[in-house]
C-alpha cells in the first residue's frame, strides 16, 4: 500500500492527536500500579471570564446591590455559607461540599497589570508569566519537563478536549489531549495509519520524521489508554453533559493503574456581556451536577483524599452591571478548591473590597502564581521555584 506523505499531512483527527501525543506514552505499555497516596490534580477552567461576584456573593454588601440593581442575587436566593457570603443558587453541590468541609474559596485572585483580553489573560494564566512576558510553554508543561527528565516512570497530564491548551505544553514534554479514550483507540486501529507507520523509516531528524514517529507511538499507546480507562469502569451515574462525560472519564482513569498526575477540563463560555443570569444558571447547573457525581464517585472508591480539584477563570467581571443584563471584562476573581485533603477549609480570605476599586475593577490581593506554587510544592511534591522561575509565598489550603 503506497502512501504519500502529503496525504498524511492532510489527514484529520489522528494526525492532530499524534502531534499532541508525548513520546513517553510508550512507557505506558508496561502497566504500573498507582502508589498509595498518589496525589492527583484536576484543573477546571471556566473559560470566558466568569463573574465572580455573582458566584461568591457578598450578601450584606450595599455597594454590590447598588451597582447591580437588576443583576444582584439577593440574600434569600443565595445559598448561604456564612452571614456575609452566599453561593450562586445553581451551585448546590458546592454548598454541600462546603458544609462537609471539602471546599475552599479564595477571593481576589489575579496578577499585576491585568489584561482584559480573553486570549492574552488566558495565556498569562496558562504560562504563569508576568503581564509583559510572552512565553510558549505552560506551567503544567514545565512541570512535565521537570518531572520527566531522566526518569523511567514519567508522570504526565491529560486534557479532555480536542486541542491541547498552552498550559500543558512543555519544552520537551507535552500533555495529551483527547475527548474519548475509545474513539482515540478506534482511530488508532485504522489500517491506513498502521500501514503508514510501518512504511516510513526514521532516518533523519526532520519535522516530518517526528510526525511519523509520534504517530507510530500513538498507535501503540491509544489502546493501552483505553484499556486502562476500562479497568475500573465507574458505577456512578453522571449527567449526560460534556462535563459529566469528561469527569466520568477522568474518574475511571484515576481509579485505574495509569500514573497520571494532572487532568485538565474546560467549560464555558462565561463571557456574559448579555443575559448573564441565564448563562450562569445553565453552566453552573452543569458544573454542579457533574462535580456532585465526580466527588461521590471518588468518595465511594476511597480516592477523594488524594484528588484536588481547582477552578479558575482568566479574569472576573466589572463590579457594575451593564445595560444588557450582563457584566463586562474585569480583573480579579475567586477560585474554588475541592477535595478530601484540604488543610484549610471554607472562605480563606476576605471578600473583595467594593469600596476600594481601580477604575471600577476589583483589586487583586493574591497572585495566582502563589496558588500554582502551593500546588506544585505541597500537592505535587516538586520544585515550584524551578518551574515558575521565582519563589512565591505558599498558601495554606493544602
Amino acid at each position: 500500500m503506497l502512501i504519500k506523505r502529503r496525504n498524511f499531512l492532510q489527514t484529520g483527527s489522528l494526525a492532530t492527536a499524534a502531534l499532541l501525543m508525548p513520546r513517553f506514552l510508550k512507557a505506558f505499555e508496561q502497566p504500573k500500579m498507582v502508589p498509595p497516596g498518589n496525589k492527583v490534580l484536576v484543573v477546571l477552567q471556566l473559560s470566558g471570564g466568569n463573574d465572580g461576584l455573582n458566584t461568591v456573593i457578598p450578601v450584606r454588601n450595599d455597594i454590590y446591590y447598588r451597582e447591580r440593581p437588576r443583576l444582584g442575587i439577593t440574600k434569600d436566593k443565595a445559598l448561604q455559607l456564612t452571614d456575609e457570603v452566599g453561593l450562586n443558587p445553581a451551585l448546590i453541590a458546592f454548598k454541600d461540599l462546603f458544609d462537609e468541609g471539602n471546599l475552599s474559596i479564595l477571593n481576589s485572585v489575579g496578577y499585576p497589570e491585568p489584561d482584559r483580553s480573553h486570549f492574552r489573560s488566558m495565556d498569562i494564566w496558562h504560562t504563569a508569566s508576568a503581564s509583559n512576558e510572552y512565553l510558549s510553554t505552560g506551567w503544567i508543561g514545565k512541570y512535565l519537563d521537570a518531572q520527566c527528565k531522566n526518569c523511567d516512570k514519567p508522570t504526565q497530564a491529560m486534557e479532555l478536549d480536542d486541542v491541547l491548551s498552552l498550559a500543558l505544553k512543555g519544552e520537551q514534554v507535552k500533555g495529551l489531549a483527547f475527548k474519548d479514550p475509545k474513539k482515540l483507540m478506534n482511530a488508532s486501529q485504522s489500517q491506513y495509519f498502521k500501514a503508514l507507520a510501518k512504511q516510513h523509516q526514521y532516518e533523519h531528524e526532520r519535522p516530518v520524521d517526528y510526525l511519523y514517529k509520534t504517530m507510530s507511538e500513538t498507535l501503540s499507546s491509544a489502546e493501552y489508554i483505553y484499556k486502562q480507562s476500562q479497568l475500573h469502569p465507574s458505577a456512578e451515574t453522571y449527567p449526560n453533559t460534556d462535563l459529566g462525560r469528561n469527569l466520568k472519564t477522568i474518574a475511571s482513569l484515576i481509579l485505574s493503574d495509569i500514573n497520571t498526575r494532572v487532568y485538565y477540563v474546560s467549560v464555558g463560555s462565561f463571557d456574559t456581556h448579555v443575559a448573564q443570569e441565564t448563562i450562569q444558571k445553565r453552566l453552573f447547573t452543569e458544573i454542579s451536577d457533574a462535580v456532585k457525581a465526580f466527588t461521590s464517585d471518588l468518595k465511594k472508591n476511597n480516592r477523594f483524599e488524594d484528588v484536588l480539584m481547582m477552578s479558575f477563570s482568566e479574569f472576573g467581571r466589572r463590579v457594575s452591571q451593564n445595560a444588557s443584563g450582563g457584566t463586562d471584562h474585569g480583573t480579579a476573581n475567586n477560585m474554588f478548591f475541592i477535595g478530601g485533603g484540604l488543610k484549610e477549609k471554607g472562605v480563606l480570605n476576605p471578600l473583595p473590597d467594593l469600596g476600594d476599586l481601580n477604575e471600577g475593577d476589583l483589586k487583586y490581593k493574591i497572585d495566582f502564581k502563589q496558588v500554582y506554587a502551593t500546588i506544585l510544592n505541597r500537592w505535587l511534591s516538586t520544585d515550584d521555584k524551578t518551574i515558575l522561575g521565582k519563589k512565591y509565598d505558599y498558601l495554606k489550603f493544602v
